[in-house]
């Protein structure tokens, strides 16, 4: 009895799929186009003007109203040892930061301090942790470079 190449499976399989083709429903939304159709025409007919528009001023991060429940996170590469910082309103209506690493671990507070100060310490916290954790990063590629250069023999 001879083995059969499964091989001669899978092409006998799509050649049986490419002679039959199940047929395709096609839905097509033409309310949409015609919509599309219409935003397109209109936009060709605006009048370009040289004024240009005014926008107004935003910044890039929104304005925490509440700073409870403010929080940021620390780099790197894993969560076990990760730092994470959260805004905390107490009972008195002083805010407090916790600071944990990972998320099993119980958190050093810091604190009393106004809404604003606790902000500022959680970015403040958070900008150190990026410094250092760049600083590291590059000091270990400097190395590994450095070893790489040794081992070469270029030393």
């Amino acid at each position: 009895m001879s083995e059969i190449d499964p091989t001669d499976h899978a092409l006998a399989t799509i050649a049986s799929i490419l002679e039959h083709p199940e047929p395709v429903l096609v839905v097509r939304d033409t309310a949409a186009e015609t919509a599309v159709a219409d935003e397109q025409a209109m936009a060709q007919e605006q009048v370009v003007t040289d004024e240009h528009p005014v926008v107004e001023e935003q910044p890039l991060v929104p304005e925490h109203t509440d700073a409870d429940g403010y929080s940021k996170v620390g780099p790197g590469p894993m969560v076990a040892i990760r730092l994470k910082w959260t805004v905390h309103r107490g009972d008195d209506g002083q805010y407090y930061v916790h600071e944990t690493i990972g998320e099993q671990s119980a958190p050093v507070v810091s604190g009393p301090m106004t809404s604003e100060a606790a902000v500022r310490f959680v970015d403040a916290q958070q900008d150190e942790a990026n410094k250092r954790f760049e600083l590291l990063r590059s000091e270990i590629a400097g190395r590994s470079s450095l070893a790489d250069y040794e081992r070469k023999g270029e030393a």
